[in-house]
């Protein structure tokens, strides 16, 4: 239940990121306010996983999605760089995750 609570709040933080990008330096308050919410959110499930997982480990595996997870909305929806270099450096922080969770199995 733990990495479900952990990989949720990832996934919630690249949600705050959308948002807060959307809010467009705050000129539209909305999205900034979603993104706040999302960000609180994110933090309230890191803070339920960390009770089972090790706070390293949780902490970098959160903030891992979150990169990646925002570095490819970047890519496809903003049209940042999708150079070989860019997504390799994506699937290290992947592969980066996959271990912390491996180990910790």
């Amino acid at each position: 239940m733990a990495w479900l609570l952990l990989v949720s709040a990832g996934l919630v933080e690249i949600v705050m990121a959308a948002a807060l990008k959307a809010s467009n330096g705050w000129s539209r308050p909305l999205p900034g306010v979603i993104g706040l919410l999302a960000a609180g959110l994110s933090i309230a499930l890191l803070t339920q996983a960390i009770k089972s997982l090790p706070t390293g480990t949780a902490y970098a595996v959160w903030t891992g999605i979150g990169a990646v997870g925002v570095a490819l909305l970047g890519v496809l929806v903003h049209g940042d760089s999708a150079s070989p270099a860019r997504l390799g450096c994506m699937a290290l922080i992947v592969v980066g995750i996959a271990g912390l969770r491996w180990l910790e199995a």
